[in-house]
């Protein structure tokens, strides 16, 4: 994303969105700068403070944009306007922020461009963090009732951290980032759980949570709600329920998100919700209503044909593993072939592992940008783990998509995964 020429500084008028992105990769040098110095020096001068509504703020390792949309689905079927910000995008960048369910307009996202590099002076924002104060801008104008916050890596340092969450949610701990969050999940729970705040509550919707979160919670004396503890979710093939303080809910749908860890996911929301205690009135229907409704592209999506295509943007181990869930619970297929394309900084070995024989052939390409990892890396990954089974390396997503499909027989499985970028491509492939 480093551009490597020189980009003209944004005119008052006349600057397109996408003049704008290529501006603001320019500004600082690291695609990652974690730290709230910055950012928050900017705020300041445009005068972002407390948003004036309530907002939940949502960290965690896999199951963040889950648990927001399933939250944002809830709200709106109880006839609350909501504004959403997640982090990555998939597809388009306006997709990042809705309000009240509608993606932000390439008009709206200038005029807060232009107010931030306004206030910006020369302080060295990164993408993220431009973007970031840019929807914070948005949504302190905008009439809606709540807003809903998914951070983009960790929570402490995090640019979305500026704002003081009235609830905080932390979906998942697990091994990820750990350039940044550091080497273990002590470490990276208590990185995610700096987003709680004093006297606030707090939702954990990983039954294990590394010590690290619960001692920050204490030390807040923020009331923590853990599955498996304080709420948790009763069930089985024909249906579940969530039970949480003082309250059942009974005969809720299955999610319409793909994965094994959706009931936690949206049980986490459901949590979530009932903390916003009487600034929220949500019934039972609302409830069932948008946890059936709740729909993100690319988590364990699956394309139906005589060769059955699943897209999925699992990035790391755990979400690898909730994958192979996935797959070993559907119809078995005579041969699985796997596209894999990831990041530098992500651990293809721990996520293959976590595939294991789940996979019969594999399919690796390079991923653009300077964190895109060469798929001749990948693979020799793959060759160690597997050293019997077909690898082969391709170009790029679309022509290692084009190989799996033309290999692919009728009853066959293919499965994308390893990063957004390789979900994106794989269905604008399939659009």
């Amino acid at each position: 994303m480093i551009p490597t020429t020189t980009i003209e500084r944004p005119a008052s008028t006349g600057f397109a969105l996408e003049d704008w992105l290529r501006w603001q990769e320019s500004l600082n040098p690291r695609l990652v700068d974690l730290g709230l110095e910055r950012p928050a020096q900017v705020a300041a001068r445009m005068g972002i403070g407390a948003l004036p509504m309530p907002v939940v703020t949502v960290a965690g390792t896999n199951g963040k944009g889950s648990c927001v949309a399933y939250l944002v689905a809830m709200l709106e079927k109880a006839g609350y306007p909501v504004a959403a910000y997640t982090s990555p995008f998939l597809q388009r960048y306006n997709e990042s922020l809705t309000i009240g369910a509608r993606e932000v307009s390439d008009e709206t996202l200038i005029d807060a461009f232009e107010r931030v590099e306004q206030a910006r002076g020369d302080v060295a924002l990164t993408f993220f963090e431009f973007r970031t104060l840019a929807v914070l801008d948005i949504i302190r104008r905008a009439p809606v009732a709540l807003a809903v916050l998914e951070v983009g890596l960790g929570g402490r340092l995090d640019a979305v951290n500026l704002v003081d969450a009235d609830v905080a949610v932390v979906t998942t701990v697990d091994l990820d980032h750990t350039d940044w969050l550091g080497p273990d999940r002590e470490s990276i729970g208590g990185e995610k759980a700096g987003i709680f705040r004093a006297r606030r509550p707090a939702v954990c919707g990983d039954a294990c949570p590394p010590q690290s979160l619960v001692e920050r919670a204490r030390r807040l004396a923020a009331p923590l709600h853990t599955l498996g503890a304080e709420f948790s979710v009763v069930g089985d093939d024909d249906g579940w329920s969530w039970r949480g303080p003082g309250r059942r809910i009974d005969g809720l749908p299955e999610p319409r998100l793909g994965g094994t860890s959706q009931r936690a996911n949206a049980a986490a929301a459901v949590m979530a919700m009932q903390l916003l205690g009487s600034r929220v009135a949500v019934g039972d229907a609302a409830v069932r209503d948008g946890i059936a409704s709740a729909w993100l592209p690319g988590r364990q999506q699956i394309l139906a044909g005589d060769v059955e295509r699943i897209v999925d943007v699992a990035h790391n181990p755990e979400a690898a593993r909730a994958l192979a869930a996935t797959l070993a619970a559907r119809p078995r297929a005579p041969r699985t072939h796997a596209l894999l394309a990831m990041l530098r900084d992500k651990d293809v070995e721990g996520v293959a592992a976590a595939l294991g024989d789940a996979v019969d052939v594999w399919y690796t390409a390079a991923l653009p940008g300077p964190r895109g990892q060469d798929g001749e890396r990948v693979a020799a990954g793959l060759r160690r783990l597997f050293p019997a089974r077909p690898v082969s390396v391709h170009a790029d997503v679309a022509a290692a998509w084009k190989a799996a499909r033309g290999a692919a027989r009728s009853g066959e499985r293919m499965v994308a995964l390893g990063s957004f970028l390789t979900a994106r491509e794989v269905l604008n492939l399939e659009s």
